[in-house]
Protein backbone atom coordinates (compact mmCIF):
# COMPACT_ATOMS: atom_id res chain seq x y z
CA UNK A 1 0.00 0.00 0.00
CA UNK A 2 1.45 3.53 -0.64
CA UNK A 3 2.19 5.03 2.39
CA UNK A 4 0.95 8.65 1.87
CA UNK A 5 -2.93 7.90 0.98
CA UNK A 6 -2.96 4.37 3.53
CA UNK A 7 -1.83 6.76 6.25
CA UNK A 8 -4.53 9.07 6.18
CA UNK A 9 -7.49 9.67 8.69
CA UNK A 10 -10.64 9.70 7.23
CA UNK A 11 -11.54 13.00 5.93
CA UNK A 12 -13.18 15.04 8.38
CA UNK A 13 -15.89 15.96 5.72
CA UNK A 14 -16.85 11.69 6.12
CA UNK A 15 -16.74 12.13 9.56
CA UNK A 16 -18.80 15.16 9.89
CA UNK A 17 -21.23 13.90 7.48
CA UNK A 18 -21.83 10.68 8.66
CA UNK A 19 -22.72 11.92 12.23
CA UNK A 20 -25.02 14.04 10.02
CA UNK A 21 -26.56 11.06 8.86
CA UNK A 22 -26.43 9.03 12.15
CA UNK A 23 -28.18 12.35 14.22
CA UNK A 24 -30.38 13.34 11.31
CA UNK A 25 -28.75 16.42 11.61
CA UNK A 26 -28.71 19.35 9.18
CA UNK A 27 -25.51 19.65 7.35
CA UNK A 28 -23.92 22.88 6.97
CA UNK A 29 -20.55 21.02 6.82
CA UNK A 30 -19.95 19.90 3.31
CA UNK A 31 -19.82 22.82 0.76
CA UNK A 32 -22.83 21.99 -1.37
CA UNK A 33 -26.12 24.09 -2.12
CA UNK A 34 -29.32 22.78 -1.41
CA UNK A 35 -30.58 24.21 -5.02
CA UNK A 36 -30.32 22.00 -8.11
CA UNK A 37 -28.59 24.49 -10.38
CA UNK A 38 -29.71 26.48 -13.04
CA UNK A 39 -32.69 24.55 -15.01
CA UNK A 40 -31.29 25.24 -18.60
CA UNK A 41 -27.61 24.53 -18.03
CA UNK A 42 -29.10 21.18 -16.99
CA UNK A 43 -31.53 20.94 -19.73
CA UNK A 44 -28.83 21.91 -22.13
CA UNK A 45 -26.71 18.34 -20.75
CA UNK A 46 -29.59 16.31 -20.73
CA UNK A 47 -30.13 17.23 -24.34
CA UNK A 48 -26.54 16.93 -25.42
CA UNK A 49 -26.80 13.38 -23.76
CA UNK A 50 -30.02 11.88 -25.94
CA UNK A 51 -29.15 14.47 -29.21
CA UNK A 52 -25.26 14.75 -28.92
CA UNK A 53 -21.84 12.82 -29.30
CA UNK A 54 -21.59 10.69 -26.99
CA UNK A 55 -17.89 9.26 -27.17
CA UNK A 56 -14.36 10.11 -26.66
CA UNK A 57 -14.12 14.30 -26.81
CA UNK A 58 -10.83 15.79 -27.74
CA UNK A 59 -8.27 15.60 -24.84
CA UNK A 60 -7.86 19.17 -24.16
CA UNK A 61 -11.86 19.83 -23.97
CA UNK A 62 -14.48 20.33 -26.69
CA UNK A 63 -13.26 23.13 -28.84
CA UNK A 64 -16.55 25.22 -28.23
CA UNK A 65 -16.14 25.21 -24.32
CA UNK A 66 -12.30 26.05 -24.58
CA UNK A 67 -13.44 29.11 -26.58
CA UNK A 68 -16.46 29.72 -24.42
CA UNK A 69 -13.47 29.79 -21.33
CA UNK A 70 -11.26 32.05 -23.01
CA UNK A 71 -14.22 34.56 -24.03
CA UNK A 72 -15.90 34.23 -20.42
CA UNK A 73 -12.22 35.22 -18.77
CA UNK A 74 -11.66 38.17 -21.21
CA UNK A 75 -14.93 39.64 -20.57
CA UNK A 76 -15.22 39.09 -16.83
CA UNK A 77 -11.28 39.40 -15.49
CA UNK A 78 -9.01 40.67 -18.86
CA UNK A 79 -7.44 37.77 -19.55
CA UNK A 80 -6.23 37.13 -22.89
CA UNK A 81 -6.00 33.47 -24.08
CA UNK A 82 -5.63 31.46 -26.72
CA UNK A 83 -8.40 28.04 -26.35
CA UNK A 84 -6.19 26.38 -28.71
CA UNK A 85 -3.21 26.42 -26.99
CA UNK A 86 -3.49 28.26 -23.41
CA UNK A 87 -7.07 26.38 -22.11
CA UNK A 88 -7.97 22.83 -20.98
CA UNK A 89 -10.93 20.87 -19.69
CA UNK A 90 -10.73 18.40 -17.11
CA UNK A 91 -12.58 16.45 -15.02
CA UNK A 92 -13.08 18.86 -11.74
CA UNK A 93 -10.67 21.36 -10.23
CA UNK A 94 -9.27 18.65 -8.29
CA UNK A 95 -8.03 16.70 -11.57
CA UNK A 96 -6.58 20.10 -12.69
CA UNK A 97 -4.34 20.74 -9.66
CA UNK A 98 -3.52 16.67 -9.25
CA UNK A 99 -2.24 16.83 -12.61
CA UNK A 100 -0.65 20.59 -12.25
CA UNK A 101 1.29 19.12 -9.97
CA UNK A 102 2.38 15.89 -11.25
CA UNK A 103 3.34 17.77 -14.64
CA UNK A 104 5.21 20.63 -12.32
CA UNK A 105 7.44 18.95 -9.26
CA UNK A 106 10.09 16.80 -9.45
CA UNK A 107 11.07 14.51 -6.32
CA UNK A 108 12.75 16.76 -3.66
CA UNK A 109 11.09 19.81 -5.04
CA UNK A 110 9.30 22.30 -2.85
CA UNK A 111 6.25 23.77 -2.33
CA UNK A 112 4.48 26.53 -0.46
CA UNK A 113 1.28 26.07 0.92
CA UNK A 114 -0.95 28.52 2.33
CA UNK A 115 -2.77 27.12 5.54
CA UNK A 116 -5.88 26.49 6.44
CA UNK A 117 -6.28 24.44 2.40
CA UNK A 118 -8.19 22.37 1.18
CA UNK A 119 -7.44 19.22 2.76
CA UNK A 120 -6.33 17.27 -1.15
CA UNK A 121 -3.43 19.54 -1.38
CA UNK A 122 -1.01 18.01 0.74
CA UNK A 123 -1.33 14.24 0.10
CA UNK A 124 -1.50 15.46 -3.53
CA UNK A 125 2.04 17.25 -3.13
CA UNK A 126 3.45 14.49 -1.53
CA UNK A 127 2.01 11.95 -4.29
CA UNK A 128 3.65 13.95 -6.72
CA UNK A 129 7.31 13.76 -4.81
CA UNK A 130 6.97 17.65 -3.15
CA UNK A 131 7.89 18.53 -0.08
CA UNK A 132 5.58 20.78 1.63
CA UNK A 133 6.85 24.37 3.60
CA UNK A 134 4.19 25.92 5.03
CA UNK A 135 2.20 29.55 5.54
CA UNK A 136 0.23 29.55 8.77
CA UNK A 137 -2.76 31.86 8.53
CA UNK A 138 -4.72 33.06 11.59
CA UNK A 139 -7.63 34.71 11.59
CA UNK A 140 -9.77 37.30 11.85
CA UNK A 141 -7.65 38.64 8.74
CA UNK A 142 -5.65 35.17 7.00
CA UNK A 143 -3.21 37.83 5.72
CA UNK A 144 0.32 36.57 5.14
CA UNK A 145 3.39 39.40 5.33
CA UNK A 146 6.72 39.31 3.84
CA UNK A 147 8.17 37.87 6.90
CA UNK A 148 6.21 35.19 6.38
CA UNK A 149 6.94 34.32 2.34
CA UNK A 150 10.97 34.62 3.18
CA UNK A 151 10.25 32.19 6.12
CA UNK A 152 8.76 29.59 3.42
CA UNK A 153 10.60 30.41 0.04
CA UNK A 154 14.18 28.64 -0.61
CA UNK A 155 15.89 27.90 -3.82
CA UNK A 156 14.27 24.58 -3.67
CA UNK A 157 10.89 26.17 -4.23
CA UNK A 158 9.19 25.30 -7.66
CA UNK A 159 5.36 25.82 -7.05
CA UNK A 160 3.12 27.51 -5.25
CA UNK A 161 -0.61 26.66 -4.48
CA UNK A 162 -2.64 29.31 -3.90
CA UNK A 163 -6.45 29.55 -3.32
CA UNK A 164 -7.91 32.57 -3.72
CA UNK A 165 -10.84 33.24 -2.85
CA UNK A 166 -9.48 31.15 0.01
CA UNK A 167 -12.08 28.14 1.53
CA UNK A 168 -12.39 27.84 4.15
CA UNK A 169 -11.64 31.22 5.53
CA UNK A 170 -13.66 33.08 2.76
CA UNK A 171 -11.24 35.76 2.42
CA UNK A 172 -10.53 37.21 -1.06
CA UNK A 173 -7.05 38.90 -1.22
CA UNK A 174 -6.06 42.20 -2.86
CA UNK A 175 -4.18 43.23 -5.13
CA UNK A 176 -0.99 44.55 -2.89
CA UNK A 177 -0.91 40.38 -1.65
CA UNK A 178 -0.93 39.23 -4.91
CA UNK A 179 1.74 41.61 -5.49
CA UNK A 180 3.71 40.27 -2.86
CA UNK A 181 3.12 36.60 -3.44
CA UNK A 182 3.67 37.76 -7.05
CA UNK A 183 7.13 39.64 -5.95
CA UNK A 184 8.23 36.36 -4.51
CA UNK A 185 7.84 33.76 -7.29
CA UNK A 186 9.64 35.94 -9.83
CA UNK A 187 12.49 36.00 -6.74
CA UNK A 188 12.42 32.34 -6.68
CA UNK A 189 11.62 31.85 -10.39
CA UNK A 190 8.25 29.66 -8.97
CA UNK A 191 5.18 28.48 -10.59
CA UNK A 192 2.05 29.79 -8.95
CA UNK A 193 -0.68 26.81 -9.06
CA UNK A 194 -3.90 29.34 -8.43
CA UNK A 195 -6.93 27.65 -7.14
CA UNK A 196 -9.66 29.99 -8.23
CA UNK A 197 -12.45 28.19 -8.11
CA UNK A 198 -14.43 30.69 -6.10
CA UNK A 199 -13.53 33.67 -8.57
CA UNK A 200 -17.53 34.64 -9.19
CA UNK A 201 -18.84 33.63 -5.53
CA UNK A 202 -17.34 37.16 -4.10
CA UNK A 203 -19.22 39.80 -2.08
CA UNK A 204 -19.84 43.05 -0.73
CA UNK A 205 -18.38 44.63 -4.07
CA UNK A 206 -14.70 42.33 -3.80
CA UNK A 207 -13.22 41.83 -6.89
CA UNK A 208 -11.31 38.77 -7.82
CA UNK A 209 -8.27 39.63 -9.22
CA UNK A 210 -6.33 36.49 -11.18
CA UNK A 211 -2.45 36.15 -10.25
CA UNK A 212 -2.06 35.36 -13.56
CA UNK A 213 -2.94 38.83 -14.47
CA UNK A 214 -0.44 40.69 -12.59
CA UNK A 215 2.77 41.84 -14.68
CA UNK A 216 5.48 39.29 -14.98
CA UNK A 217 3.09 36.60 -14.32
CA UNK A 218 1.81 35.63 -17.36
CA UNK A 219 4.11 32.63 -18.10
CA UNK A 220 4.53 31.13 -14.53
CA UNK A 221 1.14 30.82 -13.30
CA UNK A 222 -1.74 27.92 -13.85
CA UNK A 223 -5.18 29.25 -13.57
CA UNK A 224 -7.95 26.36 -12.10
CA UNK A 225 -11.59 27.36 -12.59
CA UNK A 226 -14.40 24.73 -11.82
CA UNK A 227 -17.79 24.97 -13.57
CA UNK A 228 -19.67 23.42 -10.15
CA UNK A 229 -19.07 26.30 -8.26
CA UNK A 230 -19.84 29.14 -11.25
CA UNK A 231 -23.69 26.90 -11.18
CA UNK A 232 -23.98 25.12 -8.03
CA UNK A 233 -23.69 22.46 -10.23
CA UNK A 234 -20.73 20.65 -7.74
CA UNK A 235 -21.60 17.11 -8.72
CA UNK A 236 -20.87 17.84 -12.47
CA UNK A 237 -17.16 17.90 -12.04
CA UNK A 238 -15.68 19.99 -14.85
CA UNK A 239 -12.60 21.92 -14.67
CA UNK A 240 -10.85 24.84 -16.01
CA UNK A 241 -7.03 24.82 -17.27
CA UNK A 242 -5.42 28.12 -17.97
CA UNK A 243 -1.72 28.85 -18.78
CA UNK A 244 1.18 29.92 -21.09
CA UNK A 245 1.37 26.90 -24.31
CA UNK A 246 4.72 26.20 -22.36
CA UNK A 247 3.24 24.61 -19.55
CA UNK A 248 0.17 23.99 -20.64
CA UNK A 249 1.10 21.22 -23.48
CA UNK A 250 3.40 19.41 -19.91
CA UNK A 251 0.10 19.89 -17.95
CA UNK A 252 -2.04 18.32 -20.75
CA UNK A 253 0.15 14.83 -21.04
CA UNK A 254 -0.35 14.27 -17.19
CA UNK A 255 -4.10 14.83 -17.61
CA UNK A 256 -3.82 12.37 -20.71
CA UNK A 257 -2.94 9.81 -18.22
CA UNK A 258 -5.17 10.82 -15.66
CA UNK A 259 -8.87 10.65 -17.34
CA UNK A 260 -7.96 11.46 -20.52
CA UNK A 261 -11.22 13.67 -21.15
CA UNK A 262 -14.82 14.77 -19.82
CA UNK A 263 -17.81 13.49 -20.60
CA UNK A 264 -19.28 15.41 -23.30
CA UNK A 265 -22.79 16.44 -22.38
CA UNK A 266 -21.41 18.13 -19.32
CA UNK A 267 -18.89 20.03 -21.78
CA UNK A 268 -21.75 21.45 -24.09
CA UNK A 269 -23.81 22.47 -21.00
CA UNK A 270 -21.25 24.48 -19.57
CA UNK A 271 -20.03 26.19 -22.83
CA UNK A 272 -23.28 27.33 -23.06
CA UNK A 273 -23.48 28.61 -19.55
CA UNK A 274 -20.58 30.78 -19.42
CA UNK A 275 -22.26 32.63 -22.54
CA UNK A 276 -24.87 33.79 -20.03
CA UNK A 277 -26.19 36.97 -19.30
CA UNK A 278 -23.96 39.00 -16.77
CA UNK A 279 -27.28 39.54 -14.60
CA UNK A 280 -27.34 35.44 -13.63
CA UNK A 281 -24.12 35.54 -12.31
CA UNK A 282 -24.96 39.06 -10.47
CA UNK A 283 -28.07 37.45 -9.12
CA UNK A 284 -25.67 34.54 -8.17
CA UNK A 285 -23.89 36.73 -6.06
CA UNK A 286 -26.89 38.53 -4.53
CA UNK A 287 -28.80 35.28 -3.76
CA UNK A 288 -25.75 33.66 -1.84
CA UNK A 289 -24.89 37.06 -0.18
CA UNK A 290 -28.47 37.49 1.34
CA UNK A 291 -27.97 33.84 2.45
CA UNK A 292 -24.54 34.52 4.17
CA UNK A 293 -25.94 37.66 5.77
CA UNK A 294 -28.99 35.90 7.05
CA UNK A 295 -26.74 33.04 8.77
CA UNK A 296 -24.25 35.38 10.05
CA UNK A 297 -27.12 37.72 11.52
CA UNK A 298 -28.59 34.97 13.61
CA UNK A 299 -25.31 33.54 14.80
CA UNK A 300 -24.65 36.77 16.00
CA UNK A 301 -27.84 37.07 17.45
CA UNK A 302 -26.91 33.37 19.34
CA UNK A 303 -23.81 34.72 20.80
CA UNK A 304 -21.22 33.08 18.16
CA UNK A 305 -18.43 35.52 16.80
CA UNK A 306 -18.86 35.39 12.97
CA UNK A 307 -15.69 36.57 10.94
CA UNK A 308 -15.88 38.21 7.86
CA UNK A 309 -16.80 36.15 4.63
CA UNK A 310 -15.81 38.06 1.55
CA UNK A 311 -16.19 35.06 -0.84
CA UNK A 312 -17.36 31.18 -1.05
CA UNK A 313 -20.25 29.36 0.33
CA UNK A 314 -18.54 29.77 4.21
CA UNK A 315 -18.88 31.31 7.07
CA UNK A 316 -16.60 30.67 9.99
CA UNK A 317 -17.13 31.61 13.56
CA UNK A 318 -14.09 32.26 15.94
CA UNK A 319 -14.88 30.51 19.44
CA UNK A 320 -11.73 32.19 20.92
CA UNK A 321 -13.15 35.05 22.46
CA UNK A 322 -16.02 33.06 24.46
CA UNK A 323 -13.40 31.19 26.53
CA UNK A 324 -15.09 27.58 26.03
CA UNK A 325 -13.27 24.44 27.20
CA UNK A 326 -13.56 23.00 24.09
CA UNK A 327 -11.66 23.27 20.99
CA UNK A 328 -13.11 23.14 17.42
CA UNK A 329 -13.29 19.65 17.14
CA UNK A 330 -14.79 18.77 20.18
CA UNK A 331 -17.89 21.38 19.88
CA UNK A 332 -18.48 20.33 16.41
CA UNK A 333 -19.20 16.82 17.41
CA UNK A 334 -20.82 18.05 20.22
CA UNK A 335 -23.34 20.27 17.55
CA UNK A 336 -23.97 17.72 15.67
CA UNK A 337 -24.85 15.22 18.29
CA UNK A 338 -26.77 17.38 20.68
CA UNK A 339 -28.28 20.20 18.77
CA UNK A 340 -28.62 18.31 15.36
CA UNK A 341 -26.39 20.81 13.35
CA UNK A 342 -23.32 19.64 11.25
CA UNK A 343 -19.83 22.06 10.87
CA UNK A 344 -16.80 21.12 10.26
CA UNK A 345 -13.75 22.23 12.82
CA UNK A 346 -11.44 24.19 10.72
CA UNK A 347 -8.32 22.32 12.56
CA UNK A 348 -8.61 20.03 9.61
CA UNK A 349 -7.56 22.23 7.27
CA UNK A 350 -3.99 22.87 8.81
CA UNK A 351 -0.63 20.40 8.96
CA UNK A 352 1.20 21.70 11.21
CA UNK A 353 0.29 23.96 14.20
CA UNK A 354 -3.43 24.29 13.90
CA UNK A 355 -5.58 27.15 15.26
CA UNK A 356 -8.21 25.42 17.14
CA UNK A 357 -10.94 27.66 17.69
CA UNK A 358 -12.61 27.94 14.14
CA UNK A 359 -15.78 26.77 13.10
CA UNK A 360 -17.09 26.64 9.79
CA UNK A 361 -20.41 26.77 8.45
CA UNK A 362 -21.92 26.31 4.73
CA UNK A 363 -24.62 29.17 4.14
CA UNK A 364 -25.40 28.01 0.73
CA UNK A 365 -28.74 26.43 1.82
CA UNK A 366 -32.48 27.74 1.47
CA UNK A 367 -33.89 30.41 4.17
CA UNK A 368 -35.87 27.28 5.63
CA UNK A 369 -32.86 25.31 6.71
CA UNK A 370 -30.67 28.46 7.72
CA UNK A 371 -33.47 29.45 10.01
CA UNK A 372 -34.03 25.74 11.16
CA UNK A 373 -30.33 25.47 12.05
CA UNK A 374 -30.26 28.91 13.69
CA UNK A 375 -33.76 27.60 15.84
CA UNK A 376 -31.39 24.05 16.99
CA UNK A 377 -28.56 26.31 18.01
CA UNK A 378 -29.96 28.56 20.62
CA UNK A 379 -27.97 27.46 23.56
CA UNK A 380 -25.38 25.74 22.24
CA UNK A 381 -22.80 28.32 23.45
CA UNK A 382 -24.57 28.74 27.36
CA UNK A 383 -23.90 24.53 27.15
CA UNK A 384 -20.38 24.74 26.06
CA UNK A 385 -19.36 27.08 28.84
Amino acid sequence: MNSIFSDLPTTIFEVMSSLAREHEAINLGQGFPDDPGPEDVRRKAAEAVLSGWNQYPSMLGLPELRRAIADHYRHWQGLALDPDSEVMVTSGATEALAGALLGLIEPGDEVVLFQPFYDAYVPMVRRAGGVPRFVRLEPPHWRFTEEMLERAFTPKTRVVMFNNPLNPTGTVYRREDLELLARYCERFNAIAVCDEVWEHVVFDGCEHIPLMALPNMRERCVKIGSAGKIFSLTGWKVGFVCAAPSILRVLAKAHQFLTFTTPPNLQVAVAYGLTKPDDYFVQMRTSLQRSRDRLAAGLRGLGFPTLDAQGTYFLNVDLAPLGLNEDDETFCKRLVSEYKVAAIPVSAFYAVEPVRSVVRFCFAKSDHTLDTALERLAGALRRAK
